[in-house]
């Protein structure tokens, strides 16, 4: 691996600079993704404020996880497109402060928002009666304000931790973002208690929001099988097995990245896992839980034509 020099205080991303091949092709790739991302979770946020009929829980939810996946995406994503483009693999030392603390944030407060989304979903397979109640819209706020402060909180601890760990003058960061799990190996102290706080944390915002999940779809599973329709079972199974496969994904993938200890993997295996919830996922979100539903799409339909014939009513 090619050593670099720095006369600033920052750091270098090495990323996949010892594979340019790769990197041309993860920008490709990666780039394409990016824009499809931005034009489906825009899209999505637009119909749900713009159509009166999607101004339900599930929507207000969605479109919130929309925006989470915006900021999540765009806190990451730009500066890997620089360093997969060019030869400079820099970063300096506020710019990686500034993405570790707003990528952990996000990070994290997603992972709770798609808990409180599988409430939801439970709520409205196996209790449709008391659907009004439960998801009442004071109840969403409050619930949507909790994810948010939860992940607020987690990064004000974490990333502040980690950052005031001596590097010693290590500035090679062997991934291509500044994560926790990263700079923590990059310390030059003894750092059990950050690996033991880290451990913490992954535990209450991974393990206990997935098991939470997983305990929604065993009864929504439970529910479904109850249906008499064979059609009604298929598709219900479709829709939930399509969303759990995201949620397996990006869950999985990040309990990959922070639980396991980094030693025991090898090399190059953490960066394209991190690929996964940093890319991936906040593509699939907007084709799965939104793109495939007839009323959204419906409404996407609805808002194209009316913008069509305003256009039409201008030009004549």
């Amino acid at each position: 691996m090619t050593i670099y020099h720095i006369t600033f205080p920052g750091f270098i991303l090495v990323g996949f600079s010892d594979r340019p091949q790769l990197e041309l092709v993860l920008f490709g790739v990666i780039l394409c993704l990016y824009l499809m991302m931005l034009l489906g979770n825009v899209a999505i946020i637009l119909v749900s404020l713009l159509d009166s009929k999607l101004h339900t829980p599930m929507y207000f939810f969605l479109s919130r996880l929309s925006l989470l996946d915006l900021c999540f995406t765009s806190s990451i994503i730009p500066q890997l497109l620089v360093n997969l483009g060019g030869s400079d693999k820099s970063i300096t030392y506020g710019g990686c402060v500034v993405q570790l603390y707003v990528s952990l944030a996000l990070g994290s407060t997603e992972c709770v928002l798609l808990a409180v989304m599988s409430y939801d979903r439970y709520i409205t397979v196996c209790r449709p009666l008391h659907y009004a109640f439960a998801m009442r819209p004071s109840l969403c706020h409050t619930l949507a304000s909790v994810a948010w402060l939860s992940g607020v909180a987690t990064t004000l601890i974490q990333s502040t931790l980690t950052l005031q760990l001596p590097f010693c003058g290590h500035h090679q960061v062997d991934h291509f973002v500044c994560e926790v799990p990263v700079l923590i190996k990059l310390a030059c102290v003894e750092t059990t208690f950050n690996q033991v706080e880290l451990f913490a944390a992954s535990v209450l915002f991974l393990v206990v929001p997935l098991s939470l999940i997983l305990i929604s779809y065993g009864h929504i599973a439970r529910a479904v099988l109850k249906i008499k329709s064979a059609i009604g079972r298929h598709k219900a199974f479709g829709t939930g097995s399509s969303h759990l496969m995201v949620v397996i994904i990006f869950y999985g993938t990040i309990i990959f990245m922070y639980l396991q200890p980094a030693k025991s993997r090898p090399k190059d295996q953490g960066k394209f896992v991190s690929l996964f919830y940093t890319v991936v996922t906040p593509i699939l979100n907007p084709l799965i839980y939104t793109l495939r539903n007839k009323e959204a799409k419906a409404a996407m339909k609805k808002i194209l034509v009316n913008a069509r014939g305003k256009n039409s009513l201008s030009a004549s």
